[in-house]
């Protein structure tokens, strides 16, 4: 940009020249222009990738590594430069770029552009004391996030779902069920793929146990969980370790070197998480190497001296970077903070408190704005209630005026129903005294209708036993009828035998004669027959006409008999139908009495006195 506006400077001031002199010469200004281009230096492109972008720089041929690091510090807008570095591939392993040789010196690719990646190449020890900005605390945050999920650094599945649940925190802010339904993290790569596969667990459920722990981080800043979840991080056995594949002096053991912001430290190859040996930064008085041979020497000259081997001349001038870098910055935090240092905590310090003040503002007016809506959400709630009542007291004003005109109708009627009533119960009342009357006169021809009939009872069992006696009477009648029959047939026989011994004569002549005069025996003995014969005549005669008599006047007594229990029988059946209707009658009147009237009820007639009907079926039998 420079160049090019130096340039457009000197084409103007060519110009002007140009007509002031008023020279028109071409050639000569096309000559100028190319010895400017001429002039213009030779650049390379390069792209550096961040944690969360990538950005791409055209430097010049002659920039060392620190103005390229100077450019994309500045560009970020990091001044804790200290800590980060640009990392490039070189074959199988990796290098940082020196900031003090040229760029194109060094071992980077020769592709274009140049890729380089910014990654934090020291760690601090106490990361809420050390990192100072928010930018730098969140590009730790994004590079020990990266390589917990990669499983770079060992992390347990426990503390794996807390930092998952600061992770979430950090990128979507307070926890809303309303907004954050199930399923909004299921494009969210959280945890290793090593605790996924160590438990036997759906992704639903994995998210229900972040989503328990991220519910509870409720008003928690997005650099506040940053700086939580590098305070748990920090505590984990591979934080901010680089490993290195080394050898022991004589054995040729294979061994792994770990250096850190606390020394160095020697690992079993299967194991990278406890150290068989240390060596604080505090604790060594120098190290060095020849080609392939490190040393390393204690402080305390009583201690031996420890030797290791690598493979590569790379890979030890990596360690003895790696180591230079660390010891620096170990020694850097036990001394006074320089003044650039406590600048910037100043400034962070005052950009926390301006931000905090500013999060507590905005918490206030969320508050007061939530409240506000929570009174508006109320006070419309409270006006569609008053609606409604208002509403309903119209609807019931209504029904009220209408029920006041329908009550006054009723109440009306209920007069008018009042006076009827009244006028019934007098009526009733009346009706009641003249049933009372009826039953008692009613009770009074019961009884008297039952001594007829007891009276009839006794007259019937005389006349049965009359009757009886009669058939008795009777039956000796005819038995002796039977004998007078029977000895006047003897005696007719016996006198056609003496007719027949006698007048022999008597049978050929139509007209007898005058009989002789019998003996005296035969004679007397005609006598004795004759009278005899006259005698029963006489008497059969006599009893058959008694015999008559009694007949007709036992019929007669039977139709009288009948006669009066047919008259019996339609008296019993009126009384039964005017004790119904007394009955029937005082129960109207009863209810009538009692506001209301029914219909009649049929009474049943099975608690009556049973010996009515007994009676009624005897007379019938008789």
């Amino acid at each position: 940009m420079e160049v090019s506006q130096s340039l457009l400077s000197l084409v103007g001031r060519q110009k002007v020249g140009t007509l002031f002199t008023g020279s028109s010469d071409s050639d000569t200004f096309n000559m100028s222009i190319l010895g400017l281009k001429k002039k213009q230096p030779k650049t390379f492109k390069v792209k550096v990738i961040t944690m969360d972008a990538e950005m791409e720089f055209s430097c010049e041929v002659k920039w060392k590594g620190k103005d390229l690091f100077d450019l994309v510090c500045r560009t970020v807008g990091l001044r804790e430069t200290w800590f980060f570095g640009l990392r490039y591939t070189v074959k199988d392993t990796y290098a940082w770029l020196k900031p003090e040789k040229r760029v194109l010196d060094q071992e980077v690719p020769k592709d274009s552009p140049i890729t380089f990646h910014f990654l934090a190449k020291f760690f601090p020890e106490k990361v809420e004391e050390e990192l100072v900005q928010e930018i730098t605390q969140h590009l730790f945050f994004l590079q020990v996030k990266k390589q917990i999920l990669d499983e770079e650094i060992f992390c347990s599945p426990e503390a794996s779902v807390l930092l998952a649940s600061y992770a979430v925190q950090a990128k979507y802010g307070d926890y809303d069920p309303n907004f954050h339904k199930p399923g909004f993290l299921a494009q969210d790569e959280l945890l290793p793929k090593r605790v996924l596969m160590q438990y036997q667990m759906t992704a639903d459920m994995w998210e229900e146990k972040i989503t328990a722990w991220y519910a509870e981080h409720r008003g928690i800043a997005r650099d506040e969980a940053e700086m939580e979840y590098l305070k748990i991080a920090q505590d984990l056995e591979m934080y901010g370790v680089s490993y290195f594949a080394i050898t022991q002096n004589k054995r040729d053991t294979d061994l792994l070197l770990g250096v850190d912001a606390q020394g160095l430290h020697i690992y079993s190859p299967n194991s990278k998480l406890n150290p068989n040996k240390s060596f604080p930064w505090s604790g060594i008085r120098n190290i060095s190497y020849s080609e392939k041979e490190f040393t390393i020497k204690p402080l305390d000259k009583k201690k031996d001296v420890f030797k290791f081997y690598s493979s590569q001349l790379r890979v030890n001038k990596l360690i003895l970077q790696l180591c230079i870098g660390n010891h620096d910055l170990f020694m850097r935090r036990r001394k006074v903070d320089s003044i650039e240092v406590q600048q910037m905590k100043a400034q962070a310090k005052e950009e926390k408190a301006r931000k905090k003040m500013e999060r507590q503002i905005l918490a206030r007016e969320k508050q007061m704005r939530e409240e506000a809506e929570r009174a508006k959400e109320e006070m419309e709630r409270r006006l569609f209630q008053l609606q409604d009542e208002a509403r309903l007291a119209n609807e019931a004003l209504l029904r009220s005026e209408e029920t006041a005109d329908l009550l006054a109708e009723k109440a009306q009627i209920a007069e008018e129903e009042a006076k009827l009533l009244a006028h019934k119960a007098a009526e009733a009342e009346q009706e009641r005294q003249r049933l009372e009357v009826t039953a008692m006169k009613t009770k009074e021809e019961k009884r008297l209708m039952e001594q007829k009939m007891r009276e009839a009872e006794q007259l019937a069992v005389k006349l049965v036993e009359q009757s009886e006696r009669r058939l008795k009477e009777a039956d000796h009648l005819k038995q002796d009828l039977t004998e007078a029959k029977d000895a006047e047939r003897r005696a007719k026989q016996k006198l056609l035998e003496i007719t027949k011994t006698t007048y022999p004569l008597i049978a050929a002549y139509s007209t007898p004669p005058a009989p002789p005069v019998p003996p005296e025996t035969p004679d007397f003995a005609y006598e004795s027959a004759s009278t005899r014969l006259d005698f029963k005549d006489s008497d059969m005669k006599r009893l058959s006409m008694e015999i008559e008599r009694e007949r007709l006047e036992y019929m007669e007594k039977s139709k009288h008999l009948q006669d009066q229990l047919k008259e019996l029988k339609t008296e019993i059946e009126s009384l039964k139908l005017e004790e119904q209707q007394q009955q029937a009658g005082l129960y109207n009147l009863r209810s009538e009495a009692r506001g209301y009237v029914q219909e009649p009820v049929y009474i049943p007639h099975s608690n009556r006195n049973s010996a009515y009907m007994s009676q009624m079926a005897y007379f019938e039998e008789v």
